[in-house]
Formats: structure tokens, sequence, C-alpha cells
């Protein structure tokens, strides 16, 4: 009987050195949990043991760190949850962030697995699907509103319009100019022009151009009052409409001088903005701390093109490891639970970086030295049954 107990020992050992050794060898692989033999007597109800088996071999699921590479394809969970692949017609879960972008606009791991998410927009209450970025080029977006905020000198002259009429070419027509940007339909950037003209005291003529044509029907008037801050009420300003040619649509946006003032000192911009731009082609893809992927264009403009999903798990010690630092869900996991970064049960997201195995390397070779003598110990069981074998043989 010491044979079998012996044996069974050697090969609970042996496995333990598998285990051991596989931890080893995949300390520097990212994303890998380490795992660690579990033993069991065996026990039939005789007065001794049967010997030991290996109950089970558990993975650890602890998170390793993370580790900064400034790759922007390169993203760690920081806390729980994995990322979910298609591989060929199987869904496998890993924490391996380092993705490529293919030829053709898919997010891949190493072993061609494609990352799966949401497309933009629709969040959780879509279907998880692979992911793939547009080569398309973002279209162009026509202004349709533009805020500005001056200042106007107070201690301008006022001008008789009845006597002068406005004219863009003589400045002596005008108080005062200031040239911005629009966007027609096409993408194409038009000289936005805005002329002030103090007509009255506390008042002033607001006159729009565009690409140095003044059309006389986009006037407006701003009233101030007596303390040099903008009257809203007697204000008449607002929409602007224009033709530019060159087969764009009719261009309409408003003009919003929330902020403007009349005090007595220089004339100065303090704000402008507008929200058209051109069309721009795609020049990157960056990751965000909830999972969106970025679209970076020429044109100075980003845009979500999809939200990656995380998936996490009741029991992710049940998963089956399928190699290539990959799970499979199975019904000692349960099934995966999805969401978004940040969320409940879901780690952050950490551009940049990717998370280092979990292995203890100093552990791992202290835990070879007992697992080798345990080994050992069990080949001096076999030895020793066998000199009492022999001494019965040799009995006379």
């Amino acid at each position: 009987m010491g044979f079998s107990q012996a044996l069974s020992g050697l090969n609970a050992a042996a496995t333990n050195l598998d285990v051991v050794g596989n931890n080893i060898a995949n300390s520097q692989t990212v994303g890998f949990k380490g795992s660690g033999a579990q033993f069991a007597d065996v026990y039939t109800g005789a007065l001794a043991g049967q010997g030991v088996r290996v109950a089970a071999v558990l993975q650890d699921f602890s998170n390793g760190t993370l580790e900064s590479t400034g790759r922007n394809l390169d993203l760690g969970i920081n806390g729980g949850g994995f990322f979910r692949f298609q591989q060929g017609e199987q869904i496998v879960y890993s924490r391996n962030g380092q993705f490529s972008l293919t030829a053709d606009g898919y997010l891949e791991n190493a072993q061609g697995a494609r990352l799966t998410g949401f497309p933009a927009g629709v969040g959780t209450g879509g279907q998880p699907e692979v992911l793939q970025v547009p080569a398309g080029s973002m279209p162009a977006m026509a202004t349709s509103a533009v805020q500005a905020s001056f200042n106007l000198d107070a201690t301008s002259d006022n001008i008789d319009r009845a006597t002068v009429p406005f004219d863009a070419a003589d400045a002596d027509s005008y108080t005062y100019a200031n040239t911005g940007t629009a966007y027609d339909s096409l993408g194409v950037q038009r000289t936005m022009t805005t002329y002030f003209t103090k007509t009255g005291d506390n008042t002033w003529e607001v006159r729009v151009s565009l690409d140095g044509n003044p059309d006389n029907a986009n006037v407006g008037q701003l009233v101030f009052n007596g303390n040099g801050t903008l009257d809203e009420a007697a204000s008449n300003y607002g929409n602007f409409s224009f033709t530019p040619g060159g087969g764009a649509d009719a261009l309409n946006f408003s003009l919003d001088f929330d902020g403007t003032t009349q005090f007595g000192q220089d004339f100065a911009l303090d704000s402008l903005t507008q929200n058209g731009y051109t069309a721009g082609a795609l020049v990157g893809v960056t990751f965000d701390e909830v999972g969106n992927i970025i679209g970076n264009y020429s044109n100075e403009k980003s845009q979500v093109l999809g939200t990656i999903a995380l998936a996490n798990f009741r029991n992710p010690e049940g998963l089956d490891m399928v190699g290539d630092n990959a799970w499979v869900e199975s019904g000692a996991s349960g099934q995966a639970l999805l969401g978004l970064a940040g969320e409940g049960q879901f780690g952050s997201l950490e551009p940049g970086t990717l998370e280092n195995s979990n292995v203890d390397l100093t552990s791992e070779l202290v835990d070879l030295i007992v697992a080798q003598r345990n080994y050992q110990a069990n080949t001096q069981t076999i030895k020793v049954q066998d000199e009492v074998l022999q001494s019965a043989v040799n009995l006379r």
C-alpha cells in the first residue's frame, strides 16, 4: 500500500511543479493570472489513508500592477472586469489590453481576436458587437450658432446713419469691425465680419457680412444699460442668413452677444466661438477612461466611434482557460455580466497602460523549492518501501 501512497504523492507533487513552473514562465505575460494547486487526501475508511490527489488548480484573479507604456492602443483595467473578444465563432475574455488596429479598422489582440463593444451612442442598451473604426472622413458641419463677446468703447463718437450710409470700404462709416470664421454646408471656410456702429448714446448698430459682401438685411441693434451691461430685452439681434454660393446650402446661424459690454476703454474681443467645421480625415484613435473609442481627425475635431464592453462573472475562478491568456465562461463561472467601465463592479480603464502579470516571482521561487522538497520526500518514501520489501523477501 505504501507504494501507491508515495506514487500519488509523486503525481500530486509533479502537478504542483507544473503549476509553479507555469506561473514562473508567465511572470512577464501581460494580464496573466497565476494559479495554485490545492490538494486533498484520499481516504476510504481504512486505518491508513490512500494517499493524496490534486483537488483543483485554483486561479488567482487579483489585480496586477499597471505599467505605463505611452502607446495609444494599450489599455489596462484598474479593478474588476475582462475585455470581451470574438475569436472565430467563440467569445473569449482576457485582461490583456495590447491592441492593434487592422487595415480594415478592427481592434485585435496578438491572436487575432477582435474586441467587442457597443456602437456609438447606444450604451449598454444595445447588443455587443465587434468594434470597427470607420475609415471615412468626418463630414463637414455648417455653422449654426456663433457666440461673441466684445467690449465697445463708450467714448466713441456717434455716427448718423441718415447722413453717413454704411460702406464696408469706408472705415468712417462704422465705428469698429472684427473678423471671424464660419463654415458652410460643404465645409468651406468663410470670412465673417461684424461691424459695429455707434448710432446714439448706449445704442449700436451691428451688421454682419460674409466674405466681404455686406447684406443689408443682416442688421441688428445692441442697447446697453447705464452701467455698461447689455440690455437683452431692448436689443434686437439674433438670426443671420447668407447665400454662400459654390453649391453650398444657405447659411443660417444665430449670433449671441451675451457678455458684451460698453465701457470707456479700448475695443476688445473677449471671446468668439462657433460650432461649424470643415471635413476631416481620420488621423488617430485613442481611448478614454470609460472605454470610449475616440477618433481624432485632421480638422482638429474628435468623435466617439464606439464604447468598449467589459464583462464580469459571479465566480471568475470558475472560468475555463483556453490558452493565449484567455478564458471562456463555464457553468461554474456563471453567465457574463456586461457593462461599462467605471460602473458598479467594473473597474476603470487606464489608457496608455498595461496590467502586468499578478505572479509574485519571489514567492513562486520559494514555492518551487518547497515543491521540489515535497517531490524528493515522496521519492524517499518509495525508496524506504522498497528496502522494507527487500527485507521481507530476504527473511529465512
